[in-house]
């Protein structure tokens, strides 16, 4: 949705450009905001998103700040975990990795709880808890090694997790998040809306 409130004194238009805003996950062409010389040539930009409304700021080589946010929206997640879900999304997009991690970690953790996990157990038994209750697929074993294992580096470690760490463990977890809450859920409506137009 359109944000109509924020008004940018001075905006500049010059050529559009295309990209992914970090804030609201749109695909946008914006040609509005501010820009600045270094010597006589254009090197920094500040694009304004027609969207959002909020600024998006491009250096000399390109990089974008804020990021666009990794990763997919998921549907239908309990609150506490789609918090977890899209802050730990949000810290790729800004380079911090490491702060990612640990709050995927986090996540799984809860995804755990939400499904009927003690609460105050380790993150080893929560882990094993979604293997044994079929919420990891079968295949997905090894996966859970390799996270178990890079949590525990992130968290215990003095190691810094780079980019790859991080947005693998987003995508395992978005598989995660479709399979226990998302897919479930279209199928319930789906089966739910097909008894109603059998009834009638």
């Amino acid at each position: 949705m359109q944000r109509e409130e924020l008004y940018w004194k001075n905006c500049t238009e010059w050529l559009t450009k295309c990209f992914t805003c970090g804030y609201c996950g749109n695909l946008i062409a914006s040609g509005k905001g501010y820009y600045a010389y270094v010597g006589e040539q254009t090197e920094e930009y500040l694009f304004i998103c027609p969207y959002c409304l909020r600024p998006t700021y491009f250096d000399s080589s390109d990089n974008q700040t804020p990021g666009p946010i990794y990763g997919n929206n998921v549907d239908n997640v309990p609150d506490n975990v789609g918090t977890l879900y899209d802050e730990a999304r949000k810290c790729i997009s800004c380079n911090a990795y490491t702060a990612s991690m640990l709050c995927s970690r986090k996540l799984l953790m809860n995804i755990a709880v939400s499904k009927g996990a003690k609460e105050g157990q380790s993150f080893v038994n929560y882990i094993n808890f979604l293997s044994e209750k079929n919420y990891i697929p079968p295949d997905g074993k090894d996966w859970v090694n390799h996270i178990r294992k890079k949590g525990n580096d992130a968290t215990h470690e003095i190691s810094i997790m780079n980019r790859e760490d991080a947005t693998e463990l987003i995508s395992f977890i978005e598989m995660l998040l479709k399979f226990i809450f998302e897919f479930p859920t279209i199928i319930k409506r789906k089966s739910s809306n097909s008894t109603f137009k059998n009834q009638s």
